[in-house]
């Protein structure tokens, strides 16, 4: 086994701040209604999940190039929670409370994935 950190992903802010918002997500989606357990509800969770999912596969042992590709994934995911989550508020799913505060960390999660996306890219480049 080589000295380089099995799960080099946990160390990402990006992986951090993607577990957060699939807590926070799976928080509140525990309080939608019934009727959307197979819908808005689980459309929510599976996009969540997929933040950190990609960002913890492309950073095992990946090219730079795979990496970004990994991460322009999580950058989609997290564009579709946007979207998810407005609908939710819309249709009363979320307080006005629950949406702002998901929302800035759904804000963070975008800006520091899109920020490692950067980085990765600018290796690319080299």
């Amino acid at each position: 086994m080589s000295g380089k950190s099995q799960k080099p992903h946990r160390n990402l802010v990006a992986w951090q701040k993607g577990m957060n918002l699939v807590m926070e997500v799976y928080k509140l989606t525990q309080n939608f209604p019934e009727r959307e357990l197979y819908g808005l509800s689980s459309q929510l969770r599976r996009a969540a999940l997929s933040v950190p999912s990609n960002i913890a596969e492309g950073a095992a042992d990946r090219t730079h190039a795979q990496f970004s590709h990994f991460l322009s994934t999580a950058l989609g995911s997290l564009n579709e929670i946007d979207t998810q989550l407005e609908l939710s508020f819309r249709l009363g799913y979320l307080s006005e409370y629950e949406y702002s505060k998901i929302s800035a960390l759904l804000d963070e999660c975008l800006a520091v994935t899109y920020g490692l996306r950067k980085s990765i890219t600018i290796k690319l480049k080299r």
